[in-house]
């Protein structure tokens, strides 16, 4: 029997959050085409009966910080790197390299541990393209190269042998029902946030956060009720994220109590109100509260 870790990493985009909920069934990362959409570390387990168990860990995307919230989700994507057991760099394979994907690619062979290269969103590109862009990332030592899409599932079953073979031997890290290590309060404002990022445009959604102010268990009706912060960097964007006539913060709002409700099974009562808070992705405690691990504290 093999278990142990598994860190996904790449550059914002890649499609790393797509291939977790993808390899553990169920929706534990949102998605969204902006970059950047993942700011925490979000562990999700799989379990193969006999074969063994492959503890997934999605991590944000590595790119140039340039608030302490981007520092944050840099360091929580790097300190990754010495507690798995094996790194799977996730590459867009419909986008041309470059000195991101070259830092990335540098970062990960300073460390010690195994790496395997999963060429991601091969069904956007041709498969006569696919050879030379794997024969490049031969030369990086990477243990095994893995062609897949996360979005149509393509190889995944392949990725999956492939990991669980690089694994060490040994009894499973969690129990057969556990799926993921986030508490419930964090998918709600994931959910929320996913619909600010799906609602809006531009630069917005880098400015905003959800915070959960109030998160209350379900009645004897079965009704759960989320009470939530829209947090925004200036003044000039809370009108964008109410809309005319509040017409953008209550399409934000029933898209996510559906995503809620879909979530946890259950009948959803969602709060929103839309804050100002000026330089919020600097503000440390703010970015504790967020659940982003800062080195300094370790």
């Amino acid at each position: 029997m093999k278990s142990g870790l598994v860190a996904l990493v790449g550059r914002p985009n890649a499609g790393k959050s797509t291939l977790l909920n993808r390899l553990v069934g169920q929706k534990l990362a949102i998605i969204s085409d902006k970059p950047q959409t993942t700011r925490n570390r979000i562990v999700g387990v799989k379990n193969f009966g006999s074969e063994g168990q492959i503890v997934f860990v999605d991590t944000p995307g590595i790119h140039k910080p340039l608030h302490r919230l981007n520092v944050r989700m840099v360091d929580s994507a790097i300190d990754t790197f010495k507690e798995v057991d094996v790194i799977a760099v996730v590459i867009d394979a419909s986008e041309p390299g470059g000195g991101g994907e070259d830092y990335l690619i540098e970062l990960v062979k300073r460390s010690k541990t195994p790496r395997i290269l999963v060429l991601n969103k091969v069904d956007l590109v041709k498969k006569e393209a696919l050879l030379p862009r794997l024969l490049e990332f031969e030369k990086d030592g990477f243990e095994d190269l893995v062609p897949i899409s996360a979005k149509s599932g393509e190889n995944v079953d392949r990725l999956e042998k492939v990991l669980l073979d690089r694994l060490p031997e040994g009894e499973p890290l969690y129990p057969e029902d556990y799926l993921t290590d986030q508490p419930e309060r964090f998918f709600v404002a994931e959910l929320v946030r996913e619909q600010v990022l799906q609602q809006t445009r531009d630069e917005l959604p880098f400015s905003t956060a959800v915070v959960v102010d109030k998160f209350e268990e379900a009645d004897e009706k079965g009704l759960m009720r989320f009470y939530c912060t829209i947090l925004v960097d200036r003044e000039s964007q809370k009108p964008i994220i109410v809309g005319k006539g509040g017409s953008t913060i209550k399409a934000i709002g029933t898209a996510a109590r559906k995503e809620l409700q879909a979530f946890f099974d259950a009948k959803v009562y969602l709060d929103l109100h839309v804050k100002v808070k000026e330089s919020w992705r600097d503000d440390e405690r703010l970015l504790d509260s967020l659940g982003l691990p800062s080195r300094r504290r370790k």
